[in-house]
C-alpha cells in the first residue's frame, strides 16, 4: 500500500514543505555550533537527517527535492555564490551516492549515511580546488575523510533512533 503522502498531492506538497523547512532549521542551528576543529568545512550534517529520512521513508525524488531546495533557499537567504557552489556540489553528489546505495538494497543506512558524508566532503574539496585554481586543498583530504566517516556515523545513529521513535508514534496515533 502506498503512503498517504504519495497518494494525495496536497498532502505531499505540504509534507515536503515541512521537510524543507525542518532541513533549513537544522542547517541554521548547525551554523550556530562552533566545532573546535581548525579545518574549514567540517560540519555535523544535521540537515542530512531530514534528507536521509525522506529518502528512506518517502522516496528518491522527494529527497532530492528537499536536498536541493534547502540548499538553494539557504543560499539565497544567507550566503554567497561560492557557498552555493560548495553546498550544491556536496549536496547533489552526496544525495546521488545515498540514492544509489539505498536502491542497492545491500547497504545499511549506516553505510549509506557515512558514504553520503564522505562524498559530500570530496565534492566540496574538488569544487574548492577548481574555485581556487589550486589542488593544494587536497591536503585536507585525510581530515575530511575521517570527519565524514564520524559525522556520517553519528547522523545514521540519530536517524535510526528518530525513525524508531516515529514508528512508535505512528502506531499510537
Amino acid at each position: 500500500m502506498e503512503s498517504p503522502i504519495k497518494e494525495n498531492r496536497s498532502r505531499r506538497v505540504a509534507y515536503l514543505g515541512l521537510m524543507i523547512s525542518l532541513a533549513m532549521i537544522f542547517s541554521y542551528v548547525e551554523s550556530l555550533i562552533s566545532l573546535p576543529i581548525p579545518i574549514p568545512g567540517i560540519k555535523i550534517g544535521l540537515a542530512n537527517l531530514v534528507v536521509l529520512y525522506v529518502l528512506e521513508e518517502i522516496g528518491t525524488k522527494e529527497a532530492f527535492t528537499v536536498s536541493v531546495l534547502r540548499i538553494l533557499l539557504l543560499a539565497f537567504l544567507f550566503t554567497n555564490t561560492a557557498a552555493l557552489l560548495y553546498s550544491l556540489a556536496g549536496g547533489i553528489v552526496s544525495f546521488f551516492i545515498m540514492a544509489i546505495l539505498k536502491n542497492s538494497k545491500s547497504a545499511s543506512v549506516y553505510f549509506t549515511s557515512i558514504m553520503g558524508a564522505v562524498f559530500h566532503n570530496l565534492a566540496q574539496l574538488l569544487v574548492a580546488g577548481a574555485v581556487l585554481h589550486s589542488m593544494a586543498v587536497i591536503g585536507y583530504l585525510p581530515a575530511l575523510l575521517i570527519s565524514g566517516m564520524i559525522t556520517g556515523a553519528f547522523i545514521s545513529v540519530v536517524f535510526v533512533r528518530i525513525r524508531k521513535y516515529l514508528g512508535v508514534l505512528k502506531k499510537t496515533l
